[in-house]
């Protein structure tokens, strides 16, 4: 089909349509990133059959993903006879299929995708470290395509490490901007004068595409900060002689996080940490087995001990049948469960590469903002970033309870020089 020939892209898109292993647009917003990269997968897939695959980090329903951006560039590209657009899919008339995934929620099930001839990653700044290492082996068709959109958020994240700073070879990378788009609405145009008016900082980072040094709220801000410019984010080497503990946020639809850490003399290093969504309780304590390290104890939320329907056990019981030692970490509010973590925070050691998505986590874990007010709420977002920063918090207070109690200072008399002995008030 000739439609090409008169769709508009922006010219910095136009890479688009040459060969390469990885493609990657970031920048701020109204640059056309999603709709430049679904016009030109539309025409793509119109041309010749393909395979298509958009994925993002989690996908709880199809509305969460790129399905309908697809099904109005089909009405604005007048492909709509080509297509036929359903609830789950879109199929082109040459067989040209488009499918729809939550990278997190499916990587037990990857390799049925290992056919695709280009995957699409959309909104890509939150994909973790361990969705790339996923993914990226999947997508190995020859001649199989990769391509990132995604507005940056900080630097530390998995994504623009990955494909900004250490862009892999065979890659086109291009920054695009508001001002890259020559469709930019005036209506986008108003709200961004105003913003660039009230706040030059979020404007460079909203519009521009510049990271931040953190994000707004971040609960963990200073300690973080801190453990950076201690070099305590590193490599974390495993002590065979020291048991490892683990620190658990329990969920199935949304995310079960463990973070895997040790206490060597008075120190608290963090060696491992493992994430994962929509799998059973079995997957987890084969995955912990799999590692070489001897474990002692489990440490669970308090709901570890409600029963499920489907087996009639607790997550504690199941973890004691499977061989487990497991201990429920006292149940205290979020706000003293983060004064907890943070107490213990000086003491962490972190593995900069076996705990990299759980870091990315605490540095994304936010209190939730009042846009009425223009103030932060007391309570934390729930999000993506919450589960992992979850289990730390629950790992705070675990280590906190095991504190042996400080014993009372001794009060003892101060002389002068010369000044004979006498009782303490003198």
């Amino acid at each position: 089909m000739a439609v090409s020939e008169t769709a508009q892209f922006p010219v910095k898109l136009r890479f688009l349509f040459q060969p390469k292993r990885y493609k990657i647009a970031y920048g701020g917003r109204g640059g056309t990133k999603s709709w430049g990269f679904a016009r030109a997968l539309l025409i793509l897939a119109a041309q010749k059959p393909l395979r298509i695959l958009c994925a993002r980090e989690t996908q709880k329903s199809i509305t969460d993903s790129v399905h309908t951006l697809l099904k109005d560039q089909i009405n604005n590209l007048g492909l709509s006879d080509f297509y036929n657009v359903t609830n789950h899919a879109i199929v082109g008339q040459n067989g040209s299929n488009f499918a729809f995934i939550g990278i997190r929620q499916n990587v037990g099930n990857m390799k049925s995708f290992e056919g695709c001839d280009i995957c699409w990653v959309e909104e890509a700044q939150t994909v973790s470290k361990n969705s790339w290492e996923v993914l990226i082996p999947t997508i190995r068709r020859e001649g199989s395509e990769i391509w990132v959109s995604f507005n940056p958020d900080l630097e530390t994240d998995e994504t623009y490490k990955r494909f900004v700073i250490n862009t892999p070879p065979n890659s086109e990378v291009v920054k695009i901007n508001w001002s890259d788009n020559p469709w930019f609405p005036e209506v986008l145009r108003q709200e961004m004068e105003h913003l660039r008016a009230k706040d030059p900082d979020s404007y460079e980072h909203v519009y521009e595409g510049m990271c931040k040094q953190t994000v707004e709220g971040a609960i963990y801000r200073q300690e973080l900060l801190a453990a950076d410019k201690e070099g305590r984010i590193t490599r974390v080497p495993y002590d065979a002689s020291k048991p490892v503990q683990t620190f658990w946020d329990l969920g199935f639809g949304d995310n079960t996080s463990i973070w895997m850490a040790q206490s060597i003399g008075f120190e608290f290093r963090l060696i491992d940490f493992l994430s994962a969504s929509q799998q059973p309780l079995g997957f987890y304590v084969k995955t912990l087995q799999n590692n070489p390290y001897v474990y002692g104890t489990d440490y669970l939320p308090h709901d570890a001990r409600a029963h499920e329907l489907g087996s009639g056990r607790s997550i504690e019981e199941q973890l004691r049948a499977l061989g487990r030692k497991v201990a429920i970490v006292p149940k205290l509010s979020v706000a003293d469960g983060i004064a907890a973590a943070r107490s213990v925070f000086g003491k962490c050691w972190f593995d900069g590469e076996n705990c990299a998505d759980g870091l990315q986590a605490l540095r994304h874990y936010r209190y939730e903002s009042d846009e009425r007010l223009g103030t932060l709420k007391k309570e934390p977002l729930h999000d993506w970033a919450s589960h992992p920063a979850d289990a730390f918090r629950y790992f705070g207070v675990a280590i906190r309870e095991q504190r042996p109690p400080e014993k009372p200072r001794e009060i003892t008399e101060y002389r002068y020089p010369g000044q004979q002995s006498t009782a303490w008030m003198g």
